[in-house]
């Protein structure tokens, strides 16, 4: 493929698709249903970590992470001090967000 554009599949998750839906349905059927759900699973996924990414940038962390699970009808992500203490507990020390915890908490 030519085409460069951000939500364009890699040449290797193109081909691991045919090779899917041959596995799935042999080599003489023709596949353009699965591979057009595919493509647009992998480009909504793409769109989705790019506004997730635009609204961290600009200081919107919390939305972005709500935006994702929201988009994907996942339930409720962890609460601030639920991430704040899996961050403590692997070692993934992320000052901001352990602060925005104590922050928040009642005097």
């Amino acid at each position: 493929m030519t085409n460069h554009h951000p939500i364009t599949p890699p040449p290797e998750l193109i081909g691991r698709w045919i090779q899917e839906w041959i596995n799935i349905h042999g080599p003489d059927k023709e596949g353009i249903d699965y591979v057009v759900v595919q493509v647009a699973q992998y480009a909504a996924d793409q769109e989705l970590e790019a506004c997730k990414q635009w609204l961290s940038l600009r200081g919107h962390a919390e939305l972005a992470i709500k935006l994702g699970y929201c988009m994907r009808n996942k339930p409720e992500p962890p609460s601030l001090k639920e991430r704040a203490l899996a961050a403590l507990e692997n070692d993934d020390i992320d000052v901001y967000l352990i602060r925005r915890a104590l922050e928040s908490l009642p005097e």
